[in-house]
């Protein structure tokens, strides 16, 4: 994302005394500092729906992974046609949104050399952690360390557009496992 962030993963990397078991660089999605065949697996967790080249990013992905290892996927994918507002989590305006269906996912992932064997939603886990965080906020103001620090002031509007998506059955988190042929 930006040097500061990379530099913030470090202190907090510190902090939990975990800096030898984590590296942290600044690269394109579609073009990674990395050879061939190097990770033994990979995870994207909410990072789609802020890419445009999902294809070449997936074909990146399938380049530095060993053959056989798995590559997880958790995003927030469309799942009916209807309209969801902005501002989100990963968009403030629609040139920014890059939310798509699983079957375009999929679609990719196979294009890009990977078998998907799994696939699940995640509406109900969602809702129900969103709602348990919301409430808690509410309750005890918002923690220490979160999400809201890199969103800032617009964190609320953005969840309750997320959440009025989920709600009306328009988006939701989805979980793929695909394994690199």
């Amino acid at each position: 994302m930006t040097d500061e962030f990379v530099s913030v993963a470090e202190s907090l990397t510190q902090l939990a005394k975990l800096e030898e078991r984590a590296q942290f660089r600044k690269a394109s999605a579609v073009e990674m500092p990395f050879g061939a065949g190097t990770f033994d697996g990979a995870y994207m967790l909410h990072v789609g729906m802020n890419l445009a080249d999902k294809a070449g990013a997936f074909r990146e992905v399938r380049r530095v992974l060993k053959a056989g290892t798995l590559f997880t996927v958790y995003d927030i994918m469309r799942t009916s046609e209807g309209a969801f507002l902005l501002p989100a989590p990963w968009a403030v305006t629609p040139e920014t949104s890059f939310v798509e269906t699983p079957a375009q996912y999929r679609e990719a992932l196979q294009a890009a050399g990977f078998l998907v064997e799994r696939e699940r939603g995640r509406r109900a886990f969602a809702i129900e952690a969103t709602q348990r965080a919301m409430a808690l906020a509410a309750e005890s103001g918002a923690p220490a360390l979160g999400l809201h620090l890199l969103i800032g002031e617009k964190m609320p509007e953005m969840v309750k557009n997320m959440m009025a998506a989920m709600l009306g059955g328009v988006l939701e988190p989805v979980e793929m496992f695909a394994r690199a042929a």
